[in-house]
Parts: structure tokens; C-alpha cells; sequence
């Protein structure tokens, strides 16, 4: 989820070391701590590899490019110069997938560090310094995603509990976001006003990451109620009322991260993906970032294969194939296609373009254990409506 918010439009763009550092000792779980309550399979091992369409040596070279544009600092900035949480969580993701561990660790403790007192992050960081202080609430939420993914893919506890305080400071501040029907309100502006609408991309996003949260809150012997039920309510909102929701629907993220994230599963996701199919995915080329422009992009198709990966496989391959056009020879991603004047658009090679990459070949092939992590996040079973069900109108609980 690279461009949510007030996004309106096509964007308008104008030493490398394996050794973490960080500002203090690991926290550990210590030995009064519960023992986890949740198994995770082994670590994983090897490099993710799609056959017919891309080797583990092409999806390592993607994972080097990416780690060159780490900074010092350990940020990974969009072409701009800026850096957000959201897309920092993803290509840290990326990197420990391609066993590039240490620069994973380098970018969530750039997180770690970085986190405010209230548990946010800035919408938009230059060079350490805070350009944009409004924080949206999915890209705040996405560490906790980050921070299971990293468990399932090393099985490293002790690191699990170095970021459980930022997922906990994060998941607070992401639901006091929330409404008492479900939804929850994309951002607190910088005066610390809470926004006044809700987005259903990156309502969806934050769905995922309340369920991760809740997940590794049960394996530290921590757990939290109280979010999974703030995730139960949101699925809700998602599944049930679209209406409460922004309408972005020429955004082909509004139609597919629903399925992606969670929500929306089984019979209904295969029947919503199947709806929008014509209307945003370009044959032979990729998806439209907007279905009125003649622009396909890297991170909106490899975020559509793992979404119909376990719902549609066959056309989430063909998709992840057809993708690959945009592949530089030295393992880069440009970040889009504008089909009509045949050129790339933005003229930039973007960080999050090669991770949304590596992530759909991880789940395409199934290498490592974070694959999982897109394939089973449904809630299942009962969603659980508002406490009050005349804020959405529904007189009962809703059931699969």
C-alpha cells in the first residue's frame, strides 16, 4: 500500500553494511515472561524463485538493489528523498525474505527509533528531518505486520520482543482512530485533530496489521483482547459497508486489498477480484493504478497476485509473468508503464516496487514462512457487528 490517503491523481515525482546498529540492547522477554502461546515453524532458508518467470539469483539481485538504497540511517526513501513507515515496513519485509536480514534490522530500528511518544510516525521524513507531521493511521499500524512477518521468517524471538513496545505504543494510537461503528479514520493532522473520514485500502491494510498484532501478543504471552475485537468490527465495516468508505473506487487498491488484507475471503474474494478483473488489469502488461489512466504499475499488480494467489492462482502467475517488463537488467523495477506514449512512468526505479515484487514471489512459491502471512489473515467464523447495531443496521452478528 504505497499511495493511500488524499491521493487523488498519478504522482507528480520531480554504503551498504551487514551490520546492525543499534541505540541500545535488545529487549529481552526474560525468563518470568510466558512462554509463547502460538508455535512458529522453523526459520526459513533460501531465496523465493517463480519457475519460468524469475530465478532465486534474479529475486536476490532485486533484494541487493533494494538494499543499496538503504541509507545510513537505515531509512529506504521513495525516489523523492521521503520516507513513511508503511513503505519502509514493506521493503524491510522484502529484505528478510531475501535473507538479507541485517538490513531489515537496520530499517525497524530506524522505526524503533523514530517512533513518537504517542506512538506514531510522520507522514513524511527527509533526511531525519519531519517534513509532513500528520500521521495516517495504516501506515502506523503496518509495523506490527512487520514485526510477525519477521518472526515467521527467523523465528527470532528475542527480536520479537525488542519491537513489542513499538507494535503496542502503534496499535494504541492506530485505535483511538476508531469509531464506535468500526471504521477508522485515516489520520490525525498535525494540530492532533483526528481526520474526518475513513479509507477502505487503507482500512483494509490496518485490519492485517491488528491481526498480526493480536497474533504476537498471544506468542509473547501478552495477549489483547481488545484488538481482536477492534479487528473483528473493522472486518465488519469492510465486508459489510462499503458506504462508510471514501469512494476512490477508479483506484484499483480499493478493489483489491480487501481481499489482500483480509476482510473479504474465500467464495466472496474470488467473486470480487473476478468483478473487477476487466476493469483494471491490462493483458500482457499489468494493473492499472487507476482505471482511467493508461498507466500499469509494478506494486499494484504484484500486490493483486498475492491477493488472487490463493483464490485464483492460475491468473495470479499469468499476472506476475506479464509484470516482468518492467524488470532493469541489474534486478531494479521501474514503478510503472504508460502504455499510450510507451514510456515509464515516473522515470524512477522505486523501492517499494522491488519489494512488492519479492513479496508476490514469496508467496507465489511458497519459500518462507512469511508467505503465510498474505494467505491467512481472514478472520473466518463470526464477524462480529458494533455493540450497538444501529450505527451500521445490522440486527444481529453476521457469520460465513
Amino acid at each position: 500500500m504505497t499511495k493511500l490517503g488524499a491521493y487523488s491523481g498519478p504522482p507528480d515525482f520531480s554504503d551498504h553494511s551487514e551490520r546492525l546498529d543499534t541505540d541500545g540492547p535488545p529487549i529481552s522477554l526474560g525468563p518470568a515472561a510466558a512462554p509463547p502461546s502460538q508455535s512458529v515453524a522453523p526459520p526459513s532458508s533460501g531465496v523465493p524463485a517463480v519457475t519460468g518467470v524469475v530465478t532465486a539469483g534474479d529475486v536476490l539481485a532485486t533484494g541487493e538493489y533494494l538494499a543499496s538504497l538503504q541509507e545510513p540511517s537505515g531509512a529506504i526513501s521513495w525516489p523523492d528523498g521521503h520516507t513513511n513507515a508503511w513503505d519502509l515496513v514493506e521493503c524491510a519485509m522484502a529484505l528478510s525474505v531475501c535473507g538479507l536480514t541485517a538490513s531489515a534490522r537496520r530499517a525497524y530500528e530506524w522505526l524503533r527509533r523514530s517512533q513518537r511518544p504517542d506512538g506514531s510516525w510522520p507522514r513524511r521524513t527527509v533526511a531525519n528531518t519531519v517534513t509532513d507531521p500528520a500521521a495516517e493511521s495504516n501506515q502506523t499500524a503496518y509495523v506490527a505486520v512487520g514485526a510477525w512477518h519477521e518472526l515467521l521468517v527467523t523465528g527470532d524471538q528475542e527480536f520479537a520482543g525488542h519491537m513489542w513496545p513499538t507494535v503496542q505504543r502503534a496499535i494504541e494510537f492506530v485505535l483511538a482512530l476508531q469509531t464506535p461503528r468500526g471504521e477508522i479514520l485515516w489520520e490525525r493532522t498535525a494540530s492532533g485533530a483526528r481526520g474526518q473520514f475513513a479509507l477502505l485500502a487503507g482500512c483494509s491494510s490496518t485490519f492485517q496489521s491488528l491481526r498480526c498484532a493480536a497474533r504476537l501478543a498471544e506468542y509473547l504471552g501478552d495477549p489483547q483482547p481488545s484488538w481482536e475485537l477492534a479487528a473483528s468490527r473493522l472486518g465488519h465495516v469492510i465486508e459489510c459497508h462499503p458506504e462508510v468508505f471514501v469512494d476512490k473506487e477508479r483506484f484499483s487498491m480499493d478493489w483489491y486489498y480487501p481481499v489482500l488484507a483480509g476482510p473479504v475471503h474465500g467464495t466472496a474474494a474470488l467473486e470480487r477480484l473476478r468483478s473487477g478483473w476487466p476493469r483494471f488489469v491490462v493483458p500482457g502488461l499489468g494493473v492499472r493504478c487507476v482505471s482511467d489512466e493508461p498507466w500499469v504499475t509494478g506494486a499494484e499488480t504484484c500486490e493483486l497476485v498475492m491477493a488472487a494467489a490463493t483464490v485464483d492462482r492460475s491468473r495470479a502467475l499469468d499476472l506476475y509473468a506479464d509484470i516482468q517488463h518492467l524488470r532493469d537488467t541489474d534486478g531494479a523495477y521501474w514503478t510503472g508503464w504508460q502504455f499510450a506514449n510507451r514510456a515509464h512512468f515516473p522515470a524512477e526505479r522505486s523501492s517499494w516496487t522491488a519489494a512488492a515484487v519479492i513479496l508476490a514471489a514469496d508467496v507465489l512459491s511458497e519459500t518462507t514462512t512469511g508467505s503465510a502471512l498474505f494467505r491467512e489473515t481472514g478472520v473466518g467464523g463470526l464477524v462480529i457487528a458494533p455493540d450497538d447495531p444501529g450505527l451500521c443496521g445490522c440486527p444481529v452478528a453476521v457469520t460465513d
